[in-house]
């Protein structure tokens, strides 16, 4: 709900959604509608609709965002719980980064882009409206996913200008002699917008609330990744590293969870929760999904500023019974399948 078209549903269009699926055994999962200063609220919905339309529900990549909110996970898992113990169920997922990742077009706010970037760029043409839209940018560079420090955000993939995958908005505005503040930020996100549109990593939450969510007994981990050719662009490191990043620094090295929550978290919660048949466990007869790592090596090593870089202490990997990693090697075969829930 936080990104368009959903951003303009009302409450019972997506209940009214949500008790078909339910009555067809699915669940409820989207990005709430907000995740900075209207956290509280958007939880607050996503759980109004699992009790409403009586389906089960993930809050999904749950995460505390902008320096005002930090801190604000401590209620949101407690409305978790509150809504668990009144028959709601809600689950989360979560990834282990304090950066999210997105398009840039995510500071600029949402009734502005009603009708794609070319009724944006159009509104722009309006002093008014500009004004307004350039307000509204400040306000989300200050408060939200901007971290209140053009610093913070630091572009991705940027087909116009390669130049700048990996650099900053601050970097930006260095580059073009501009000062580094927030308005100078909400001119330059525009200006990108103009150029083809670019997406960006925003460090904007903190570590005590990733944490914090990690822990909580029904958060399952997943990556928000996407497949990517090596050396291409400049990804989150989430693509390569979310999962032996919580295998090694928040199991093995932190303790913030088990090395045997960690698992589950990653393999039978979704799986149950997907509702993938005969998958999530190693059983007999089940389908053969197998990481074999060691715990005392397993690592992530893709980081902000290099994040093509596989991780470490992984020897084996096999997908539907077939050896895709051999030895820590890559063998380049496909043994994937598209899963449909309830069927193998």
């Amino acid at each position: 709900l936080k990104y368009l078209p959903g951003a303009f549903s009302e409450l019972d269009e997506v209940v009214a959604l949500s008790e078909v699926a339910g009555r067809m055994g699915g669940f409820y999962t989207s990005h709430l509608r907000e995740e900075g200063l209207g956290l509280l609220e958007g939880v607050g919905e996503a759980l109004e609709i699992g009790k409403r339309a009586n389906i089960p529900i993930v809050l999904t990549h749950h995460k505390v965002v902008g320096q005002p909110t930090w801190g604000a996970s401590v209620k949101t898992l407690a409305m978790v719980d509150s809504a668990r113990a009144a028959g709601t169920d809600a689950m989360i997922d979560q990834y282990p980064y304090t950066a999210s990742y997105t398009g840039i077009t995510i500071l600029i706010p949402a009734w502005a882009m009603a009708g794609g970037t070319g009724d944006l760029l159009q509104r722009m043409e309006d002093p008014a409206l500009a004004d307004s839209i350039l307000s509204g940018i400040e306000f989300n560079i200050i408060n939200d996913r901007g971290g209140n420090d053009l610093r913070r955000v630091q572009f991705a993939i940027v087909r116009w200008d390669r130049s700048l995958e990996g650099k900053t908005l601050h970097d930006w505005a260095m580059r073009e002699g501009l000062a580094s503040t927030p308005e100078t930020g909400a001119r330059l996100v525009i200006e990108a917008v103009r150029r083809g549109g670019a997406s960006a990593i925003f460090h904007a939450m903190s570590e005590e609330d990733v944490e914090r969510i990690m822990a909580h007994p029904f958060t399952m981990i997943a990556s928000d990744g996407r497949l990517t050719q090596p050396g291409e662009g400049h990804p989150h490191p989430r693509w390569y590293g979310t999962f032996p990043r919580v295998l090694g620094l928040y199991a093995r090295d932190k303790g913030v969870i088990s090395l045997e929550q960690a698992v589950r978290k990653m393999s039978t919660m979704p799986a149950e929760r997907m509702g993938l048949r005969e998958r999530g466990q190693l059983r007999e007869g089940w389908f053969a999904d197998v990481v074999i790592f060691d715990p005392a090596t397993v690592a992530d090593q893709a980081t902000f500023e290099e994040p093509h870089q596989y991780p470490v202490g992984i020897d084996w990997v096999l997908v539907n019974g077939a050896i895709a990693v051999e030895n820590g090697q890559y063998r380049n075969i496909r043994a994937g399948r598209v899963l449909r829930r309830g069927r193998n």
